[in-house]
């Protein structure tokens, strides 16, 4: 990728090993590693659900996933002098997928996902990332940019908190525009910030909406500072994107979702995104599901025309393999 930025020097090395990894928020977790501002640290990443799903892996078997737990996070970093009311730094300086990822959807009764009483069955599509695309069904080709799903620091109310859901110190946030390049500020509870990373997704649409960006094991190497006393509410984050699904500005194909609730617009949206993606592009339902979780932006356009707000779900027709669309 164009924006890595290679030759940088590594200070700590963390592999994906047991003692490297841990799967829950807790501030009395022993660092794995301790380091000073300035350093920079290489991590493995396993995946998000920690090894359970394989290149071979069936739709009957992606089901049998369990989430308990689920996201192996490598880390703590303790770093040095980071004191409540400080801001840890991260600069995010490379990333690196090991060839292939998944996207799936778990069965509905799950209650994950944006649309699980839309779909009873699970479904799994397992990517071949070679070239730096992510290779789908009928040709379609999804461009990558690598971000860690899940990085954050510890909390300080004590005790294991669940990493499904983010909070004010960052966690499960899912910003597909945290790739190399950016810097991810994240506001400290805890002495020595305790920070740990994971999660890592090949691509995304924003929304992530079957519940798994394009899920990849993958190498982060992230470069460490501090602010003192600078304190932000939540994390906040410097980014040159990509702000949209393929890193450019072109032509989309938008489905909009109008309801009197985000969320019932969110559904709306996506919907209405399947139903195209089956009409005019011939592809199953889940697999309609599947590639807007991996490359199908939702985007808010309004919400101060009372009582209804509109939510469109964006669809970059570049990644098809008859670039206009036009079969006739």
């Amino acid at each position: 990728m164009a924006k890595q930025h290679h030759g940088h020097r590594v200070d700590y090395t963390l592999s994906d090993a047991d003692h490297n990894v841990h799967h829950v928020w807790d501030n009395s977790l022993e660092p794995a590693v301790t380091v000073e501002p300035g350093d920079v640290v290489r991590f493995e990443c396993r995946d998000a659900v920690d090894g359970q799903v394989t290149i071979e892996c069936s739709p009957d078997e992606f089901a049998d996933v369990s989430f308990d737990p689920v996201h192996p996070l490598t880390g703590p970093v303790a770093v040095e002098g980071a004191e409540p009311g400080d801001v840890l730094v991260v600069e995010l300086l490379s990333l690196q997928h090991k060839g292939w990822g998944y996207t799936g959807f778990l069965p509905g009764e799950m209650g994950l996902g944006l649309l699980p009483e839309d779909f009873p069955e699970a479904g799994v599509h397992v990517w071949d990332l070679e070239d730096d695309v992510g290779h789908f069904v009928n040709g379609i080709e999804v461009p990558l940019d690598p971000f860690p799903g899940t990085i954050g620091i510890a909390p300080a109310e004590d005790g294991e908190h669940d990493t499904l859901p983010p909070r004010r110190v960052g966690g499960n946030m899912d910003v597909k525009h945290m790739t190399a390049g950016s810097t991810v500020y994240l506001p400290v509870e805890v002495e020595d910030a305790l920070f740990s990373i994971g999660d890592c997704h090949a691509a995304q649409g924003d929304g992530e909406v079957s519940v798994t960006g394009i899920e990849a094991p993958m190498f982060v190497t992230a470069r460490f500072d501090l602010k003192k006393d600078a304190e932000i509410e939540q994390p906040q984050f410097e980014t040159d994107g990509p702000f949209t699904p393929t890193g450019r500005d072109e032509r989309m194909y938008g489905t909009t979702g109008i309801a009197d609730d985000l969320m019932e617009a969110t559904r709306l949206a996506v919907r209405h995104m399947i139903d195209h993606l089956h009409e005019e592009r011939g592809l199953t339902r889940g697999e309609a599901y599947i590639l807007c979780s991996a490359a199908v932006d939702l985007k808010i356009n309004e919400v101060v025309d009372a009582p209804n707000w509109v939510v469109s779900a964006y669809l970059p027709e570049s990644i098809f393999p008859d670039e206009d669309g036009d079969d006739d």
